[in-house]
């Protein structure tokens, strides 16, 4: 089945040629700058850990790659099966961690702690949970964790803070969720990982746009002229767009900063990190 989501404006259509050899060679070149040679990933079974996947694979070769599928005993077996598609295509090295009894000891000590946990608290603990195990491999591995969090993702906050938008580097952090679907496409990222409707899978029948309440094709396109055109209201509703929309995505761009930024430090010395003392490598002092 061709998949859904490639109807792309032309604003966001990417040269995926140029944009491969540019994401490759980043993740080349962050990885190996540190001392190292390889990479950890967890593969949910959606497009963007796996495009994020093929990425490192293309940048490091898979004998080099190590992914994990961290499944909760909610998660749908059908995540598990397209993560596998995945690792079978590419012939990785991989593990499958079921979370499910760290997951429901730290709920259990929780509850009886503070009460019962909403499902969002829930959600948020498993999302940080395989976080810590991805450290952990990174760890024993002696390998960088990439990032799997697209730009959409970022700008709007539907992220999980120190869980999946924690990362060593991100390769896809720039790339807005549509143009996510095309590099994929691109790569020959399994058609049914591509073409099913996008989900985090923190509970039954969870999907992004749904919690979202927009798609991600209508959401993408006022995203590009707003941000990366830096256009103003009066030319986004002057290209269609509804000013209630404009109105909503931009409150949820400004109240969502905190998530995009590194903790905030108070400054009582001459040079502060991520004050004065701020390099994009570590070049020198």
């Amino acid at each position: 089945m061709e998949s859904p989501h490639l109807k792309i404006t032309s604003p966001l259509l990417l040269n995926p040629d140029h944009a491969v050899q540019m994401l490759a060679i980043f993740i080349e070149s962050e990885v190996h700058r540190t001392g190292l040679k390889r990479a950890v990933l967890g593969l949910s079974g959606g497009v963007d850990s796996a495009l994020s996947t093929y990425l490192a694979v293309r940048a490091l070769g898979a004998e080099n790659v190590h992914v994990v599928l961290m499944p909760y005993r909610s998660s749908s077996a059908e995540s598990v099966s397209d993560a596998m598609a995945v690792v079978n295509d590419l012939k990785l090295s991989y593990e499958k961690f079921e979370i499910t009894a760290a997951a429901d000891a730290f709920f259990a000590q929780t509850e009886a702690a503070s009460g019962e946990m909403d499902r969002m608290r829930r959600g948020n603990a498993l999302a940080r949970l395989r976080m810590v195990t991805l450290y952990d491999r990174s760890q024993a591995r002696s390998a960088l964790v990439i990032g799997t969090s697209n730009k959409t993702e970022s700008l709007l906050g539907y992220t999980t803070i120190y869980g999946d938008n924690a990362s060593a580097i991100n390769p896809l952090g720039d790339l807005y969720k549509t143009q996510v679907w095309q590099l994929s496409k691109f790569l020959g990222v399994p058609e049914q990982i591509v073409s099913k409707p996008p989900s985090a899978d923190l509970w039954p029948g969870q999907t992004d746009e749904t919690e979202l309440g927009v798609t991600y094709e209508k959401v993408d396109e006022l995203l590009f002229y707003m941000v990366d055109f830096r256009e103003k209201d009066e030319q986004l509703i002057a290209r269609g767009f509804d000013p209630e929309f404009i109105r909503t995505i931009r409150t949820k761009i400004q109240r969502m900063q905190y998530k995009r930024s590194l903790p905030l430090i108070a400054k009582i010395s001459n040079r502060t990190i991520n004050a004065d003392f701020r390099y994009p490598r570590d070049w020198g002092t």
